[in-house]
């Protein structure tokens, strides 16, 4: 069983190797590592990690804490290893693709790690989901405050407009417009953790590129 952990940790030499020994201890392997976000003296790293048939989460949270300075944000299943070149693909993908929105919210949850993947807009009855991924969730959104959209930002998961189906699975979301902002990818993650800002601003510059390779069709 493989699972993301999300850990903030001190950015100082030998952090991650204490780490790799503390989960070393309770039976796990680290299969690869990316840097989401670096600040004043700290690192946020998403991690995938092997655990043995049988192995608990809470015993990979207890270890990685042992460490001083280390705190999990979050854990939870996942399959595959993280790609450091996932948006270059996905992107490729789209321009290749016939039903190029449909392909890029059907990709979008591997690449930026999120539960489900949206394209909507504003019409004259209210919100229309455009394109959804597996997993995009049945109750529909009925209105939203903040279309039309000029920037990437994550929204407010209590907001009124917000489900309440959706604020029951505390979805936290982020969105990004595409073409001249009437239309946006709105993302969801299931049970958090909160989108960081470097992920927020990688969201808009994928929408940033994906709004240029479809130009013609937005």
């Amino acid at each position: 069983m493989s699972y993301l952990l999300r850990v903030s940790l001190q950015d100082r030499p030998g952090s991650l190797g204490l780490l790799a020994v503390q989960l070393g201890s309770v039976g796990a392997d680290i299969l690869s590592l990316e840097v989401v976000e670096r600040g004043d003296g700290f690192a946020v790293d998403d991690l995938v990690v092997e655990v043995a048939p049988g192995g608990l989460p809470d015993s990979l949270i207890t270890a990685a804490e042992k460490v001083k300075g280390v705190r999990v944000d979050s854990i939870r299943p996942y399959s595959g290893v993280l790609d450091t070149h996932r948006e270059l693909e996905l992107i490729d993908q789209v321009a290749t693709a016939d039903d190029k929105l449909q392909v890029l919210v059907d990709n979008t949850p591997r690449v930026l790690r999120v539960s489900w993947a949206t394209v909507i807009t504003e019409g004259a009855s209210g919100v229309m989901q455009l394109f959804g991924s597996a997993g995009a969730p049945e109750t529909p959104l009925e209105e939203v405050d903040w279309l039309p959209l000029s920037a990437s930002r994550q929204l407010d998961s209590d907001g009124d407009w917000v489900p309440e189906a959706w604020k029951d699975m505390d979805t936290r979301m982020a969105a990004a417009p595409l073409g001249r902002g009437d239309k946006a990818i709105l993302l969801g993650r299931i049970g958090g953790p909160d989108f960081r800002p470097s992920e927020v601003a990688r969201l808009g510059y994928l929408a940033g590129i994906v709004s240029t390779v479809l130009r013609s069709s937005l």
